[in-house]
């Protein structure tokens, strides 16, 4: 049986094109299945691992539909994609600008976020937009603001939707759906989707066609995965050791507050490694410069916050590591998703100290895995784990109460 090309999963000649030109030479998984039924206008659920082309598997046959439908004017917006992140709308609104650079009627896409100005965003809106690529918080601002509308929209689409699904989206998320016509297709992607947020995703959908490639065998990412055990305070020290010894280029550091961040980034730029700091306290000019700056390889480690942890593409990332583990199961998934993309391979590593042991238990529990502990010579752990206070949750992992952190998020300032 031949390999499925783009033209074959019924995608126009220009587009066919649009995909060649930008590297994607044979459709993805997940573009497979998907892209057939959503020129078909279909409702969809679709799961996949991260960096397996989920954003074109609906970029293309929304551009192609836009093509084809009739033209509005005045110039009215018909297909909206809400993101969590300000970095994740920049990056889907590129896909878009690049796919669909080649259609006979000019497309206008808008990408929306917070962090910035409102007013040069209100001046784009001027004349309409047909896509339109937006933040929940800066999306409702505009539509205060009468800088758009959404009674026109033809598809709706949620990226990362099991984020956008969750209880610190859930006011914004409602304000949003309220605002649309309730005759859409609606369309949500993730690499994760836990069981919670399956009701309501069921009740905004209209017998949607359900993909699940993210579980089918050898869809998963080259990433080998490693665990290293050390004590808490000497994890900076590993850190700069395992750069240096290793050679280690373009390393993503995940830990767990922004004051950590500015910390650890500074602690190993003192000593001798090119890190920089990434946290939702920099402005967004100052967020895009650095993540710009690593992805053209100007720094070797990337220090952040799980702001980083969804969405973003960083081509030829090698390694991922877990300076502090991740609260959900779900974000250790995200989080080492952004290496091992697109094919290629990866690598995450993950430090557990004596009291952050048995919460990397229940992410191997939730994520149906074991992996071995490793030492490094000169490293080996001493600290013992400390006795769990009476009633207490074992491993901390997160529940469905949204905390500071994720209304933070929600609020698009994380």
């Amino acid at each position: 049986m031949s390999e499925p090309s783009f033209a074959s999963l019924g995608l126009s000649g220009t587009l066919a094109a649009a995909c060649k030109d930008a590297g994607f030479d044979t459709p993805t998984p997940i573009q497979v299945q998907a892209i057939p039924p959503l020129l078909q206008g279909r409702d969809l659920l679709g799961l996949a691992a991260t960096g397996s082309g989920k954003t074109a598997a609906f970029a293309l046959p929304l551009l192609q539909r836009l093509a084809a439908g009739k033209h509005l004017a005045p110039r009215r917006t018909r297909v909206l994609v809400l993101v969590p992140t300000r970095e994740l709308s920049a990056q889907v609104g590129e896909v878009f600008r690049v796919l669909g650079a080649g259609a006979a009627h000019r497309l206008k896409i808008a990408v929306l976020f917070g962090g910035v100005s409102v007013n040069p965003q209100m001046m784009n809106l001027r004349g309409g937009a047909d896509v339109v690529v937006a933040t929940p918080g800066r999306l409702l601002d505009l539509l205060e603001r009468n800088a758009l509308r959404l009674d026109a929209v033809e598809s709706l689409v949620l990226d990362e939707a099991d984020r956008l699904l969750d209880l610190g989206f859930s006011a914004e998320r409602e304000r949003v759906l309220a605002a649309l016509p309730a005759k859409r297709q609606t369309l949500m992607f993730s690499a994760t989707f836990p069981p919670q947020v399956e009701a309501l995703a069921a009740s905004l959908l209209h017998e949607a066609i359900r993909i699940d490639v993210a579980t089918e065998p050898g869809a998963e990412p080259a990433i080998v995965q490693r665990v290293i055990a050390v004590d808490a305070k000497r994890r900076t020290e590993l850190l700069r050791h395992l750069v240096q010894e290793g050679k280690w280029e373009r390393v993503l550091v995940f830990v767990a507050t922004r004051y950590a961040v500015e910390l650890v980034a500074g602690k190993l730029y003192d000593r001798g490694v090119y890190a920089v700091p990434l946290h939702g306290d920099m402005s967004q000019g100052r967020r895009t410069e650095v993540l710009q700056d690593f992805k053209d390889g100007r720094w070797d480690v990337l220090v952040t916050t799980d702001l980083a942890a969804r969405g973003i593409d960083i081509p030829g990332l090698a390694i991922v590591v877990n300076y502090d583990l991740p609260r959900s199961p779900n974000d250790y998934v995200h989080r080492i998703g952004r290496t091992g993309r697109a094919g290629a391979a990866g690598m995450a590593v993950s430090f557990v100290s004596a009291a952050t042991e048995a919460h990397f238990r229940l992410i191997e529990k939730r994520q149906h895995m074991t992996l071995p502990r490793e030492q490094v010579p000169g490293f080996e752990p001493v600290d013992i784990a400390p006795e769990p206070l009476p009633g207490a949750a074992a491993g901390g992992i997160k529940g469905k109460r949204p905390n500071k952190k994720d209304k933070l998020r929600a609020a698009g300032t994380k």
